[in-house]
């Protein structure tokens, strides 16, 4: 890891048994079932930037970002945030903790019905041991209520009296209250009005500048990642088949998978026309197809993308895909 990359992922992987029970695999003869939500992903984050993780639902990015945040402890392979394994940073063993924060995506969900907001956004000072007095505490809660465009009157306020877009601004300043270098945005304006997306990405936009905050980015919506990202990987059934900067992805992306999301997300310069729909359907991921995962559904598969699966490769130019055949689609 060199010193401008603040995370690091290494051949990270989650594996959930979703076997039956153990009476019920012997009545059947069946073995256990291993499903890979998240498989040898390996990816870095230089300080300041913005890596986005995308792809359709089920396909293991949220999960990967919870083993990223320590919240999920990996099957294999490790996260580390400045060189430290986030096992411990998450532990807070590395003195670390307070430098890594998550937004969820759910703003309904993700605040404490029965606090008030200034109690919601000081409570990560109190638990990191990084309080102050009473009315630092007030102070600094006032400070970012107004850095998220609200009040410092709000603090008073609980969640059921601020609307979805409010209630966002409210998770993502208790997000900063302990001033992190590394947050993680799971999908933060997906359960939000499309009229209230712009304005959310557009205050982490601004409070990345402001803080110098890095950023890693989920979300299944390609025109929020080009809003957003630097640096763009996609995922299917829990691999990343492609990683590029955003302006390689979507100027020329080198994997099927890829050119297939682009094709069918609705674009301000794409209004009237057609889109191209998802070919096929997403495989059982606990029975992935042989060969490279992603055949069913790929137009320019062959026979050796039927029996064996490509690994994620350099194509020059800091890019990666796996795919037998990138270079010819690049």
């Amino acid at each position: 890891m060199t010193a401008s990359q603040l995370m690091v992922a290494e051949r990270l992987s989650r594996h959930f048994d979703a076997s039956p029970s153990w009476l019920a695999r012997k009545l059947a003869g069946t073995p256990r079932r291993i499903l890979k939500a998240v498989d040898e992903v390996s990816f870095a984050i230089p300080e300041g930037a913005t890596l986005a993780l995308v792809g359709e639902s089920g396909c293991g990015k949220s999960t990967a970002a919870r083993c990223v945040a320590g919240l999920l402890a990996p099957s294999s392979g490790t996260a580390r945030y400045r060189d430290t394994d986030m096992r411990e940073v998450a532990k807070g063993r590395a003195g670390l903790r307070r430098e890594v924060q998550m937004i969820f995506q759910d703003p309904y969900g993700s605040l404490n019905p029965r606090l008030r907001v200034g109690r919601t956004i000081a409570d990560p000072l109190v638990a990191l041991g990084i309080a102050g007095s009473r009315v630092e505490r007030r102070e600094r809660v006032g400070q970012l209520l107004r850095e998220v465009g609200l009040s410092p009157a709000d603090a008073e306020k609980f969640p059921h009296e601020f609307s979805g877009g409010q209630r966002q601004r409210i998770a993502i300043a208790r997000a900063l209250a302990s001033k992190p270098a590394f947050v993680i945005c799971d999908e933060p304006t997906s359960a939000l009005d499309v009229s209230i997306q712009a304005q959310i990405l557009n205050l982490m936009r601004d409070l990345q500048d402001q803080h110098g905050l890095t950023y890693l980015f989920i979300s299944h919506n390609l025109a929020v990642v080009d809003h957003m990202a630097d640096r763009v990987a996609v995922m299917y059934l829990g691999r990343i088949v492609e990683n590029a900067t955003r302006e390689q992805l979507f100027s020329a992306p080198a994997h099927p998978y890829t050119r297939q999301l682009i094709a069918a997300s609705p674009s301000a310069g794409a209004i009237g026309k057609r889109h191209e729909p998802m070919r096929g359907e997403v495989p059982n991921p606990a029975n992935p197809p042989a060969g490279c995962s992603f055949h069913p559904r790929c137009p320019a598969a062959t026979n050796i993308c039927r029996s064996e699966r490509p690994e994620l490769r350099s194509l020059g130019d800091a890019r990666e895909a796996a795919c037998h055949h990138a270079e010819a689609l690049a």
